[in-house]
């Protein structure tokens, strides 16, 4: 187990390199960097960190190299050093795989001036200067700036400096660019003309999504055969984060991306701790098997851009943990080669240390999950930037309410439905799919058919992949249902009321009925179909003496359903995912939970008891099981920065014995700790005396 990981030497200078690029250092300099950073602070930290991998800004809008490229833009104090060439020649001596770094998304005066048609122009006609830099412009990503001029900068890096890959930031373009390429390309290309709005009814707007969708994938391909041509070893690497794997199509990330960048580097107002974790759910939803990083600012993400600030230990911490227990290789950048405040410098080491010791039975085991949530690619990929967090609500309410009930649980694409990694899972949690197709409708029918379970809510099904509205939901005849009154909202003062004994209505004690939606559908139940939560018929919510129901609760708010399969499936016809995560009451939690309980008919292979909240990662290898325990309890974690940790425990880890096996020993994978254990009707237990952060139980079966 121990020589499971492999060395970085292993794979230096292929095209395999990534495949030991575990853990990395990102400097991104700062223009006047080249007088004032001192290369050999940095060397230190790759040693401190247990770095195998660095990636380091290079060229595109600064160019921290002697670049001989007509406009491209040399640090004004580079003089006759080299800052990138030093940095490279220090991480090679260490036998460390390196990345270039460049960025697209700003150019300087000469070359506007000699290239207006580089410059990005708004809907009214103007130029677009730099939203935080006025003296500079914004570029076009879809014009020959990306296509012409770059593809020189890649060239001359990779034939001068010893490198495996070029990473390139902001190189997607910032929204429509509306100069006279843009307009002539895409007329011709749609018929259309550039939309004004990212209304998902404006047909214009939607096909845009497809036009730039063509020209960035058109990008990744010329800008990787550029380098491969000078170095067949190297690659071009783009930024693809989670959000990228809905805006690009499949076969193009699949070629191009040998591992998956996730840049979403810390967070910004209320965002849960373990966001960070998702994105590496959310990779292996599509890409099961392909590496994905997550990338760590040292810094705030607040929309302030506080970018040479420290953000503090603990939650610099909780967030590369995060990543960790979820599958993401660690990665931090530091913005800024000088470093006046150096107290990033020991939690990253700590966090890497930590991955350093885990690395082993990481790579040796694979995630698993009785239970998935379906990332709704085929929706969201309508949306913006701007509009699609709150479209992603329904699916961030449900992940919310599963860490809560402590349920190991996975996300699966609707863009990779297969048979074969439908069935890896028990139950198939599809928060608002709105948007499926007949193909992707009838994969879920037929893993119905053979035995799954589902808990669908709201809009799922009700439009098509080009969000037209659809007559009748396309899994309303399997959830068993009829809709007798479309959506409706927002509506105040709702309620669902309890109908009878079920066991999704179980621990309402007390309870008549519970908070309902802001976001409402009529349905009927199928006659054979139960209904344990029935709506309250609206009433008003002022004056006070008018807030008193005038009906009996009447219509389905939850339809079950038994199928002859053996599966369950389970219908919400309201907003519970996007409700609860706005509001987080914690009804709305039981009542997934009781769901998913119900769907999955038996119990959960892995439990944890005792008090606190805990992200669970379960993950299996040759003859062992591998449960990550990740400790979220904190007042911040809603909320960051966390300030400090808060230790909970004891806990008991439970987990079931796989059919034919026996169990050989238990031991904290961190440290080789054993476990004492205890064996009884056919689960295995053992305690947890106190969880600071994240710990690792190992279970080696024969």
């Amino acid at each position: 187990m121990l020589d499971a990981a492999p060395k970085s030497t292993e794979h230096l200078r292929t095209p395999d390199w990534y495949r030991t690029a575990t853990r990395w250092t990102q400097l991104t300099l700062a223009e006047d960097d080249p007088i004032r950073f001192d290369p050999a602070f940095w060397v230190d930290v790759f040693k401190r960190t247990q770095s195998n991998a660095t990636c380091i800004s290079a060229g595109g809008y600064v160019a921290y190299y002697p670049s001989k490229v007509p406009l491209h833009y040399v640090s004004k104090f580079i003089g006759e050093t080299d800052p990138f060439g030093s940095l490279v020649d220090g991480a090679r001596e260490l036998n460390m795989h390196v990345m270039a770094r460049v960025d697209p998304h700003a150019i300087h005066q000469d070359a506007a001036d000699a290239h207006p048609e580089w410059v990005m122009v708004d809907r009214d006609g103007n130029r677009v200067r730099h939203w935080a830099f006025p003296d500079v412009w914004v570029t076009c990503a879809y014009s020959d700036y990306n296509f012409k001029f770059m593809p020189e900068v890649l060239r001359e890096i990779t034939a001068n400096y010893d490198i495996d890959a070029i990473f390139a930031n902001r190189w997607q373009g910032h929204g429509v660019c509306y100069c006279d390429a843009c307009r002539t390309d895409f007329r011709a290309a749609s018929g259309h003309e550039l939309p004004l709005t990212n209304s998902l009814d404006d047909p214009a707007w939607l096909a845009w999504g497809a036009w730039r969708r063509s020209k960035l994938s058109r990008l990744v391909v010329e800008w990787d055969e550029a380098m491969k041509a000078i170095k067949p070893h190297t690659s071009f690497i783009p930024n693809m984060g989670s959000v990228s794997l809905m805006e690009f199509d499949l076969p193009i990330i699949e070629k191009y991306c040998p591992f998956l960048c996730v840049d979403d580097q810390g967070r910004q107002g209320t965002e849960p701790v373990w966001m960070s974790g998702r994105n590496g759910k959310r990779m292996r939803a599509t890409f099961r098997d392909r590496p994905a990083i997550l990338i760590t600012s040292i810094g705030p993400e607040e929309a302030y851009r506080w970018k040479d600030a420290v953000t503090l230990g603990p939650e610099i911490q909780a967030w590369i943990d995060s990543g960790t227990t979820q599958g993401l290789l660690p990665w931090f950048t530091k913005f800024n080669g000088v470093v006046p405040d150096t107290r990033w410098v020991e939690p990253v080491a700590d966090s890497f240390a930590l991955h350093a010791r885990l690395e082993p039975e990481l790579a040796s085991t694979t995630p698993v999950a009785e239970v998935a949530i379906l990332d709704p690619t085929t929706t969201l990929r309508h949306y913006d930037h701007t509009s699609r967090r709150e479209a992603e609500a329904h699916d961030l309410g449900f992940y919310q309410a599963l860490i809560e009930a402590r349920l190991p649980f996975e996300m699966l694409s609707d863009a990779a439905m297969t048979p074969d990694r439908m069935d890896q899972y028990k139950v198939l949690i599809l928060a608002n799919s709105t948007c499926l197709s007949e193909e992707q409708a009838e994969a879920i029918k037929a893993y119905v058919s053979r035995g799954g379970s589902l808990v669908v809510a709201h809009e799922t099904g009700t439009r098509t992949p080009t969000n037209e509205p659809r007559k009748d939901p396309l899994l309303a005849d399997l959830l068993g249902y009829t809709v007798n009154r479309p959506v409706r909202g927002p509506v105040k003062n709702t309620y669902v009321a309890l109908n009878g004994d079920h066991p999704i209505t179980r621990g309402f004690d007390g309870a008549a009925r519970i908070m309902g939606g802001t976001r409402l559908i009529g349905v009927d139940a199928a006659p054979d179909a139960d209904q344990p939560f029935l709506y309250v018929p609206d009433f008003p919510d002022l004056p006070m003496e008018e807030v008193y129901p005038r009906q009996e609760p009447q219509g389905a708010a939850v339809v079950a359903r038994e199928h002859a399969s053996g599966g369950r499936t389970v219908y919400i016809p309201w907003n519970i995912g996007a409700i609860f995560y706005e509001v987080l009451a914690g009804d709305h939690a039981r009542l997934i939970a009781n769901s998913v309980h119900w769907a999955l008919g038996k119990r959960p292979d892995v439990e944890l008891e005792g008090k606190g909240v805990v992200d669970l990662s379960v993950r299996e290898g040759e003859g062992t099981t591998l449960v990550l325990v990740n400790n979220l309890t904190n007042p911040m974690m809603m909320k960051g920065p966390i300030r400090e940790v808060f230790p909970i425990g004891p806990l008991t880890l439970s987990v079931a014995v796989p059919p034919g096996r026996k169990l050989l020993r238990a031991y904290r994978a961190g440290n080789g700790e054993e476990l004492e254990f205890t064996l009884a009707e056919g689960r295995v237990r053992v305690s947890i005396g106190q969880l600071s952060s994240l710990d690792a139980i190992q279970f080696v079966w024969r």
